[in-house]
């Protein structure tokens, strides 16, 4: 068995140059949510180049890459759609060259998270080589929207698509390490309604801005007492946003809305989070509600979801986290860090929603998701590209 891990690493050096080409490829295509197709067909051909057995595209424009034909099914997840470049004098660099210099790939989705996907299309060149398991069915999954709607791309594919893996593996990033769950996360608008009247005689009316200010100086404290996990930390909750309405600027305003950004510990649940801003609100005419996610893929097809993405973890002696150990392991000769992310994943469908084992392996430090002067190392690539073909043989094993 030490043969194979052995070849594994030796042939990830070998397509170091191969994979750090392929992301930089990826990289210059831009690909917010919902505009992800140009970037799809690059990664659908990257998929056949490397000798994948079948690549397709599915309605919701998922690129889904398919080695093997048994009947243990893992399953190697990344998005490609990024955020976008933002205060673009804020970086160094042209977030779309791609550019491969000083031991890094530049730019925009480097780390968040095309880095991933593009190693995983390397161990599946590898796989090709050192022959795939017998029992071992490996899908590569380049997922969409995303950013948009964490989970999305994945309850289509699990309810539509029938693709329900044995163990998955994000390749969002996690630093080399390996991670095993983070707080879920759901949107909350709480909306408030007054009465309007002119502005020289504010008492004739009811201002809901003024409603909704006391309201969010209770959601600020409320913030404060929300419960901790020791592994996944402690709850929060923001208000992003705040927008009203009057019938003009000599008015009182007659409606305001916050928006809320609510993360969520384990034990907290979408009705425990509800329940305690109807309770900040409550005798105020306003209504709190989990908003609703409901967008066009770039395909065409419309596809929604509720913006409640589950709170995940699985144990650190789960066989999924134990196979992950041993495979890096036996590649890299020491123990790996087991932990989370600070950050939402499409973990939240996976397994908040459908129980689906998960577990995080990617490229790049999470610090730069999102961020300008975005780029991932290349010795990084390396050790996805090792680590995602060395847990196809540890996983088989199982």
């Amino acid at each position: 068995m030490k043969e194979i891990y052995n070849r594994i690493s030796a042939l990830s050096g070998k397509y170091r140059d191969y994979t750090a080409s392929n992301l930089s490829r990826l990289v210059q295509i831009r690909s917010v949510s919902m505009h992800e197709r140009e970037v799809q067909l690059e990664l659908k051909r990257q998929m056949e180049e490397a000798g994948f057995d079948e690549v397709r595209i599915d309605g919701l424009g998922n690129v889904i890459g398919r080695i093997g034909n048994g009947k243990r099914i893992l399953a190697i997840d990344g998005h490609m759609d990024t955020v976008d470049v933002g205060n673009a004098a804020n970086w160094s660099f042209d977030p779309f060259g791609g550019e491969i210099r000083d031991g890094f790939v530049h730019g925009r989705g480097s780390v968040d998270q095309k880095g991933g996907p593009a190693a995983a299309v390397t161990a599946g060149r590898i796989l090709k080589e050192t022959g795939v398991p017998d029992d071992l069915t490996l899908y590569v999954v380049g997922s969409v929207m995303e950013e948009d709607c964490d989970g999305l791309c994945w309850k289509y594919l699990v309810e539509e698509e029938g693709l329900r893996p044995d163990v998955v593996i994000s390749t969002e990033p996690t630093n080399l390490n390996i991670y095993r769950g983070h707080r879920g996360r759901m949107e909350i608008a709480v909306s408030f309604n007054g009465v309007s009247c002119h502005g020289s005689a504010p008492e004739r009316g009811k201002n809901a801005i003024y409603a909704a200010a006391r309201a969010a100086l209770e959601i600020e404290r409320l913030n404060e007492r929300l419960p901790a996990d020791e592994f996944l930390g402690k709850g929060s909750v923001t208000i992003s946003e705040i927008r009203s309405g009057s019938p003009s600027l000599c008015a009182v305003a007659d409606f305001a809305r916050l928006h809320l950004d609510r993360r969520l510990t384990w034990g907290e649940t979408k009705a425990t989070a509800v329940a305690e801003i109807e309770e900040i609100i409550k005798g105020m005419d306003a209504i709190a509600e989990v908003l609703h996610y409901d967008e066009m893929a770039y395909t065409g097809l419309r596809y929604g979801m509720e913006k409640y993405y589950p709170t995940w973890k699985i144990p650190e002696d789960h066989p999924a986290v134990m196979q992950g150990v041993k495979a890096f392991r036996e590649l890299f000769g020491r123990e790996p860090l087991v932990d989370k992310w600070t950050f939402s994943t499409n973990g939240v469908t996976i397994n908040g929603l459908y129980g689906i084992p998960v577990i995080g392996f990617g490229p790049g430090n999470e610090i730069l998701a999102h961020a300008p002067d975005e780029k991932v190392p290349v010795e990084h690539l390396v050790t996805a590209s090792a680590f995602y073909a060395a847990y196809a043989f540890a996983f088989q094993r199982s």
